[in-house]
């Protein structure tokens, strides 16, 4: 008799509407594996009010080990405000605990010197520099971040207007992307803004995609 091992990725959001389009990703790259999801808006909403306190930093990892505990063999934090602290669990985890954006700074990087970085929550802007820095210095480049804010469009999103949302973000990256080398849509909810700049001369970069993608390859496989 054969027993087949379902390999699962565990997803860490600040927010619901998420959790359909990497359970939709999941399945497309992965189908046979397993998704786990927790959802906790609380995170967010503290990292906007006082950054990664050493409380917020327990409360977020006991969501981590919550997805580790129910049978996560990776775990992908989708928050770009939250990430840059989740990736340093692996060891306490016991399982690899990715962020997101990783894969995403890496391309920008590859993709030119001139990034601008488009973000709708403010708490998000530092960990995204913090990251494209390091990803910068670990290909050995030089980079220059320009911060594209466009704040006023997170509301729209917590409405649920997600089309008016979508529109926002692009009008905003559209107007900066003169002189740009490429474009970084740093949070996972701005992903369907991209379409909408797929006619701009420079690469427009989210994700959601390839943060599946490294999920599975640090699981293994798909048979």
């Amino acid at each position: 008799m054969r027993f087949w091992v379902v390999t699962t990725i565990g997803f860490l959001h600040t927010a619901d509407a998420h959790v359909a389009t990497f359970r939709r990703l999941r399945e497309e790259l992965a189908p046979g594996w397993q998704d786990l999801h927790v959802v906790d808006p609380a995170l967010l909403a503290g990292a906007r009010r006082e950054g990664i306190t050493a409380e917020l930093a327990g409360r977020i990892d006991a969501r981590l080990h919550e997805l580790a505990d129910r049978g996560a063999d990776v775990i992908v934090c989708t928050c770009s405000s939250l990430g840059g602290h989740a990736e340093l669990r692996t060891a306490d985890l016991g399982v690899p605990v990715l962020r997101a954006d990783r894969p995403m700074a890496e391309a920008a990087v590859a993709a030119g010197r001139r990034i601008g970085v488009v973000a709708t929550v403010d708490s998000t802007l530092g960990p995204t520099r913090a990251l494209l820095g390091d990803a910068a210095a670990r290909a050995g480049r030089q980079v220059e971040l320009v911060e594209v804010r466009c704040p006023e469009a997170f509301a729209l999103f917590e409405a649920g207007d997600f089309t008016a949302y979508a529109q926002m973000v692009a009008q905003r990256a559209r107007a900066a992307a003169p002189g740009l080398d490429v474009l970084v849509l740093a949070q996972p909810s701005a992903a369907p803004a991209a379409p909408l700049l797929s006619d701009l001369p420079i690469p427009v970069l989210t994700s959601p995609r390839t943060a599946v993608s490294r999920a599975i390859a640090e699981a293994g496989p798909v048979l």
